[in-house]
């Protein structure tokens, strides 16, 4: 079926609740509204406030009643309106859903399985607090699993692999990808691995590697560049946290060049930490180049949409760095 990427959530949120009746919703204004991007609506009229939960504006109780609910047996999706407000529920991630298994010794009996979703990033003028990309905290939680998703397609089969996990799973879309339409599978079982990066297209000089809405920029880029003669083989990385280096590594391996691209801050980034695993592997020997970071200044996102586009990453900025990877 062809859907937006914002209906291929909707579709696998209903498809999985009717499936499993342990799943259920909650999150601020979800329920009639249908949620402050439109993505659960029609979802309260299905299913009734028993599976749709509307909640007061307190994230912090909100991810305790996740985790709790999780660890009885129940699959919570929760919805935290934007990424920035996921500082709120950063003690009961940290400490306590990603933290039980292992705290109990790995016990089969020990499950959280959870899901938040949120959307994340800038573009729309929202302003500092509501724009910003910040996966790289989560990055460096153990026992948090993290996807980003690209096409419907990629919403549909990550979010049912996420859903269906035994573990706590960050679910990130970008704002602006909610609209975006593309042919999803009609099996209610179709799922994609966690943990598998996607080839998105394939190269041979040089390799673009990144997740989420960056991956346009890298295709306006890829095909600029092609113009000139080059081959850009580009990356859509898709989980985050477990990370498929197994991919990166052999398409490096045959490219010899590298430029990693993030909407996020550069500074102690998704992009850092992929660049320090390659320059800690033997194929840093076989870079023809330094690797290249393209990422958001280490500023707040103005409001104002002409800084704001200042400070995010641009196809100018990814094409600076792909042809001085390439001289």
């Amino acid at each position: 079926m062809f859907v937006s990427f914002k209906d291929a959530v909707n579709k696998t949120l209903e498809t999985e609740m009717r499936r499993d009746p342990g799943v259920f919703l909650m999150g601020e204004d979800i329920g009639i509204y249908g949620g402050a991007f439109g993505v659960t609506k029609g979802l309260w009229e299905k299913f009734g406030e028993a599976r749709i939960l509307e909640t007061p504006i307190s994230e912090a109780s909100l991810m305790g009643i996740a985790t709790g609910s999780s660890l009885t047996g129940m699959r919570p999706v929760l919805e935290i309106m934007f990424m920035d407000f996921c500082t709120l529920i950063m003690d009961q991630v940290i400490n306590h859903a990603s933290k039980f298994k292992y705290m109990f010794g790995g016990s089969d009996k020990i499950k959280v399985p959870l899901v938040i979703r949120t959307p994340y990033g800038g573009g729309r003028a929202y302003g500092a607090s509501h724009s910003q990309s910040m996966e790289g905290f989560f990055l460096h939680i153990p026992g948090v699993k993290i996807l980003v998703p690209y096409s419907p397609k990629d919403a549909c089969g990550l979010l049912r692999s996420a859903i269906r996990d035994d573990n706590p799973v960050l679910f990130l879309e970008n704002k602006l990808l909610y609209t975006r339409q593309g042919e999803v599978p009609d099996d209610p079982d179709f799922m994609i691995p966690i943990g598998k990066a996607e080839i998105l297209r394939e190269g041979q000089d040089l390799t673009l590697i990144s997740y989420g809405r960056m991956l346009d920029l890298c295709i306006s880029a890829g095909e600029e560049l092609e113009k000139d003669g080059f081959s850009i083989e580009i990356i859509n990385l898709r989980s985050l946290s477990p990370m498929d280096m197994g991919t990166i590594f052999s398409s490096i391996a045959k490219t010899g060049r590298v430029v990693l691209v993030e909407e996020g801050t550069l500074t102690g980034g998704v992009g850092a930490e992929i660049s320090g695993r390659i320059s800690e592997s033997e194929l840093f020997w076989g870079l023809l180049c330094p690797i290249k970071r393209v990422a958001a200044k280490d500023l707040p996102i103005p409001y104002s949409p002409s800084l704001e586009e200042a400070v995010l990453p641009s196809v100018r900025d990814i094409l600076k760095s792909c042809r001085e990877t390439l001289a």
